[in-house]
């Protein structure tokens, strides 16, 4: 089986080696081929002795002002078992700085098709390995004629990421899903490789504001129907008081039948309806 999977989970050989049939016509276009990638998920690292201490030097602003690369990130994402499976729920504002670069950005990365993830850091730091956990999921289904349980996809994940601990990684993630083994899992892990299970999480810039709103409203007993609004209500909350979180509310519902996208709700008429029949929102006038 692993012969198998090797021989297909690889590039073919002759996409990038040289045509047989080829003539001295096919020389110079020959420098357009592609070079083959290596075989290991190995990247390049500043040729120094200590190259994590160099690559805190220059990013962490937490420990040096004046560093040259200050990594700007904000969001809101959150998550929560229940009865009936969990809740995950996220804003779509990307920003660089004092800049909004996007409102809409997908931040729940489907895994497979009854787990799924949550972006929170550095964007292209959390789609990569999200999306190459995917990889490794569908090759450990493959290997062992079984679903991949959300405990061992998340120790894939926090050992990956722990072997780049100190390397400017930026990652704070939720994975999600729901087994026959397991019922309803929900786990964080981050870029130092912490993995943490638990019923409720909340992590980006605007967790505490979420927070707020989860700690006095969650009870493992809701319907779906309430656990999608305190899910948007939630986010809701954060949107309404942090500057990096914006855009639209995107919810999923993981049950053991598989995830279900409920898509993305713009926050400016839910804020409305909140505002005029449940009369929240106190800070805000109608008076015009």
């Amino acid at each position: 089986m692993d012969t198998l999977v090797a021989r297909y989970a690889s590039p073919q050989e002759n996409f990038y080696s040289a045509d047989p049939f080829s003539t001295d016509d096919d020389i110079e276009s020959s420098a357009l081929r592609p070079v083959k990638p290596p075989a290991t998920h190995t990247f390049a690292v500043p040729p120094i002795p200590q190259p994590s201490a160099f690559l805190r030097a220059a990013t962490d602003d937490s420990q040096n002002a004046d560093c040259p690369i200050k990594l700007a990130h904000g969001t809101t994402t959150l998550a929560f078992r229940f009865k009936g499976g969990i809740i995950v729920a996220t804003d779509s504002r990307a920003t660089a700085g004092n800049w909004i670069a996007s409102q809409t950005v997908k931040k729940v990365i489907e895994i497979n098709d009854k787990m799924v993830g949550t972006m929170a850091g550095g964007a292209a730091d959390c789609q990569f390995w999200l999306s190459y956990l995917g990889m490794e999921c569908r090759l450990h289904e493959l290997r062992h004629k079984r679903r991949i349980t959300v405990a061992a996809a998340s120790k894939i994940l926090a050992n990956i990421v722990y072997s780049y601990k100190g390397m400017g990684l930026s990652m704070g993630t939720m994975m999600a899903g729901v087994t026959p083994t397991e019922g309803p899992a929900l786990y964080y892990i981050d870029s130092d490789g912490t993995r943490l299970k638990g019923d409720l999480f909340c992590v980006g810039s605007g967790q505490t504001f979420a927070y707020g709103v989860l700690d006095a409203e969650y009870s493992y007993d809701l319907e779906v129907e309430d656990a999608l609004e305190l899910g948007a209500r939630s986010i809701l909350a954060a949107t309404h008081r942090d500057a990096y979180s914006g855009g639209s509310i995107n919810l999923y519902h993981v049950k053991e039948e598989g995830w279900v996208k409920h898509g993305f709700r713009d926050t400016h008429p839910i804020f409305w309806k909140t505002k005029l029949e449940k009369g929240e929102f106190s800070n805000v006038s109608t008076d015009f």
